[in-house]
């Protein structure tokens, strides 16, 4: 193949380069594709890439059909042989060659040190991105103290509302495909949302009262809805006395209901909510709805949904609603801040270790059910970032990337020049969050963990803890950090 035949791949922000890709046999269905099948693949792998043979009903199988579905494995093969190539010596430049210098990029070492030193938080893993490239990439303390496991940066994480953008990106997914559309009422997918109430605070207590308008979707990705997580005093009985709000951890947490998430769903469009829609924003159960909508529009369970529409062709390997049991070794332990600022082992439960791995497994959780590592969340960033695609495949258009990372819910966010988009945050006047670029977007995790896409300095950064409650002050400062030690600033 000629050189003018893969430029895609040497595009300026791309996570491959044409000096680490090479092109390679391709072995499908027990024997080598031959051109005339159609079939190429450029890998970052030494070895030939063996695929599986495509799963063709015996109508589909002509030969464009199966040279398509080669094609698809092919480009999926790529992006998974990405995250052992960049972890050779060679293939990450020097952070110089990004625009950092490395004695400043050594104050996150020292900070992160003297934290786990400190005993204020126990462990964590730091990678931030320029260009797709790894300018640093550190793991810090303990995965598991009390068992004698270190950290490394491939520890697996429970990622709470990091999840939020994964879900919001796989049912936009269904938007592009006119499957569902922002401006559809929930109620077309639960039907237990057709009549929502609102409760007020009266004199001699609380009132409900019928809702003005319909929940649309749109409502749920910018959480205007007035859906809260129903610990507010206003409503936490009736929450609690369906198994939400104080009956689930800390009002978030479903991975121990033996239950589909609809279902939890469907008893939630029940309850009254705290404010009109449309009207404020308020942070609640917005994108395990959203999960329940993508499930009942796609025909699939989210976990099919997210793994065939967004995890699976970003190569996201380690990013799962439950960890396989194989993988348990990786999981860090969770940790607390006690009364002293000092990070203790949390109990077992929801409001601790969780049921990631011993537990029903059947509620699939779009607001805060998923378990990743860094690395593999910094994929789906950088395809963020690269509006929808990561090396040759592509998840997501560039416009409705940009609907993800516009405020699209005016000064209902804030007044200080942040937004809120359909899955990020988003800063719309520098200074408004720290140094963070105009146009940068982001969010991060109950457990402590943080990410921001600066898309005018081509940066990725993940941040990647599990301490719940949380005191320590790492995950506020450490924008700072990343920021002072870029020298090559496009500002």
């Amino acid at each position: 193949m000629s050189e003018s035949r893969k430029p895609e791949l040497d595009r300026p922000g791309g996570a491959f380069t044409r000096r680490e890709v090479r092109m390679n046999r391709v072995i499908a269905c027990g024997k080598e594709a031959s051109a005339a099948d159609q079939v190429i693949a450029w890998v970052c792998a030494a070895e030939p890439v063996v695929l599986p043979c495509p799963r063709l009903s015996p109508t589909s199988r002509t030969p464009m059909r199966i040279a398509l579905s080669f094609a698809r494995a092919a480009a999926a093969a790529a992006l998974l042989a990405f995250p052992a190539a960049a972890q050779r010596p060679t293939a990450a430049p020097p952070p110089s060659q990004l625009g950092f210098a490395p004695d400043r990029l050594s104050r996150i070492d020292s900070f992160m040190r003297l934290a786990v030193d400190s005993s204020r938080i126990v462990g964590a893993v730091v990678l931030v991105m320029r260009d797709g490239r790894v300018a640093y990439e550190r793991a810090f303390g303990w995965a598991d103290k009390e068992a004698g496991r270190r950290m490394g940066t491939d520890a697996i994480f429970r990622i709470a509302s990091q999840s939020k953008a994964i879900t919001s990106a796989a049912l936009l997914s269904l938007v592009e495909e006119g499957k569902v559309a922002v401006t559809d009422p929930v109620s077309r997918y639960i039907p237990a949302f057709g009549r929502t109430t609102v409760v007020m605070r009266t004199d001699t207590g609380r009132a409900i009262i019928p809702a003005k308008r319909a929940i649309l979707l749109a409502d749920l990705l910018t959480h205007t809805a007035g859906i809260s997580y129903g610990t507010d005093s206003l409503v936490a009985s009736l929450y609690q006395a369906q198994g939400l709000g104080p009956a689930a951890g800390f009002g978030w947490y479903t991975a121990d209901k033996d239950e589909p998430i609809c279902e939890t769903m469907a008893r939630l469009g029940t309850l009254p909510f705290v404010a009109q829609p449309g009207e404020s924003f308020v942070y609640g159960y917005n994108t395990d709805i959203l999960g329940c909508v993508a499930e009942r529009a796609s025909g699939m369970s989210l976990d099919d949904l997210v793994r065939a529409r967004i995890t699976g062709p970003l190569g996201m390997t380690d990013t799962h609603f439950f960890l396989p049991p194989e993988k348990r070794h990786r999981l860090v332990a969770v940790y607390a801040s006690d009364s002293t600022n000092h990070a203790v082992r949390a109990a077992d439960g929801a409001q601790g270790q969780g049921h990631y791995v011993d537990g029903p497994r059947r509620s699939y959780a779009g607001g805060a059910g998923l378990v990743s590592t860094a690395r593999d969340y910094a994929r789906f960033l950088e395809a963020m970032r690269n509006g929808g695609a990561l090396g040759p495949v592509r998840v997501l258009a560039p416009h409705t990337v940009e609907l993800m990372t516009t405020n699209q819910i005016g000064v209902l966010y804030s007044t200080n020049g942040l937004g809120y988009g359909f899955g990020f945050e988003t800063v719309d006047r520098y200074g408004a969050k720290g140094m963070n670029s105009v146009g940068t977007f982001g969010w991060g995790g109950a457990y402590g963990s943080a990410y921001f896409v600066d898309p005018r300095e081509r940066l990725v950064a993940v941040f990647m803890i599990n301490q719940l409650p949380n005191r320590a002050d790492v995950r506020t400062k450490f924008p700072a950090l990343v920021y002072q030690a870029l020298v090559d600033s496009k500002r």
